[in-house]
């Protein structure tokens, strides 16, 4: 049996790091959780139901540098897992300050704080997003790939949703691969995304230390929040199906999303842990499978009974029309897979928010 290590979750008692924590545990590790309980994820007081007993909670901020002295004085992690993060697209063209200091200067912290006591994990894991592809690789009908700007608001306002070439024909998308596929961030928490991934592939490179990067998709399940709005469609469908009214699904109803059921990103992450790089690795993490928002829309409504889906043409900026993700290198460098289909996932999130909700 492997030796207990001890892990640092930053954002460890959010929707995906209580999960992990718990999973941990299980096997045996130390587990320290910093999260700063931010009222619009975490809306009860106080150590959050969800998270395992057994995992030491620090509800410190990780733009503190007083707060990161604190915490490494406790215990010099072997692996540091970076969940932390603000989230929610047209909430960081609003606050773009807000997004830019938990998410860039956050990171900066973490950095500094390891060099000032100078500890070097064994492991640095980051949980980066979809979202810093922007628009992602689409192809023209010739076989030629383009990267799209990001969608302007006149366009969208025109109801002028999908991507196209020079002369105006569609362009068809094509699955997000880290590998192939150049990040052009659409909004300022995508931006932001990207800043994590440069800091701590810069400062992991100069110390040696290995370093995991996993872009995760749409993220859905049991534990995600049921009153912070910026944090996941497919709850907030339940919300408004669960009270018997009509879920309003935004442009057509078209775009498509990779939605992929929580559990299945927590065993990619106790896969990576398990296996550090030597070096560094930036895989994707979904299902796999593209939905249309329509789709799932429909899927919840049946579900609960409630009326059909209202395609509204409504939009938000920073919004990307497509997204979905090609695993192929995950599974060849973790032996992960995913496991959970929409339909079960949406089944067990139903009866989770039934539970809740009452």
């Amino acid at each position: 049996m492997p030796a207990a290590r001890t892990v640092l979750i930053t954002g460890g008692a959010g929707f995906i790091g209580s999960r992990l924590g718990a999973r941990l545990v299980a096997a045996g590790d130390r587990v320290l959780a910093l999260d700063v309980l931010h009222p619009q994820v975490h809306s009860a007081p106080g150590r959050p139901a969800d998270l395992d007993r057994a995992v030491e909670l620090l509800p410190v901020d990780v733009t503190s540098a007083s707060s990161w002295d604190a915490v490494l004085r406790l215990a010099r992690p072997d692996v540091v897992v970076h969940l932390a993060a603000e989230t929610g697209t047209g909430q960081s063209l609003d606050q773009a300050t807000r997004h830019g200091s938990v998410n860039v200067v956050g990171t900066t912290q973490l950095c500094d704080a390891l060099t000032r006591v100078e500890h070097r994990p064994d492991h640095l894991v980051l949980a980066s997003s979809r979202a810093v592809y922007g628009e992602g690789a689409w192809q023209a009908a010739d076989g030629t790939v383009a990267l799209p700007p990001p969608r302007r608001h006149d366009d969208l306002a025109a109801g002028r949703w999908e991507p196209v070439d020079a002369d105006g024909t569609p362009l068809t998308v094509l699955a997000q691969r880290a590998a192939t596929v150049q990040p052009r961030p659409a909004n300022v928490y995508a931006a932001t995304k990207l800043a994590q991934e440069h800091i701590l592939g810069a400062w992991a490179a100069a110390r040696e230390v290995p370093l995991t990067t996993l872009r995760f998709q749409n993220v859905y399940g049991p534990g995600q929040s049921l009153t912070n709005s910026y944090t996941g469609i497919v709850t907030l469908f339940c919300r408004v199906a669960k009270a018997g009214e009509a879920i309003n699904v935004y442009e057509d109803g078209l775009m498509l999303r990779d939605f992929v059921f929580v559990d299945d990103v927590v065993s990619a992450l106790v896969d990576s842990i398990d296996q550090p790089p030597d070096v560094s690795r930036l895989l994707d993490i979904g299902c796999g499978r593209a939905t249309t928002l329509l789709a799932a829309a429909e899927l919840i409504a049946a579900l609960y009974g409630a009326p059909a889906p209202r395609v509204s043409g409504m939009f938000r900026d920073g919004d990307v029309r497509s997204a979905y993700a090609d695993v192929a290198d995950a599974k060849a460098e973790l032996g992960w897979t995913p496991s959970w289909s929409l339909e079960d996932g949406l089944g067990a999130l139903v009866a989770w928010v039934d539970t809740v909700l009452g």
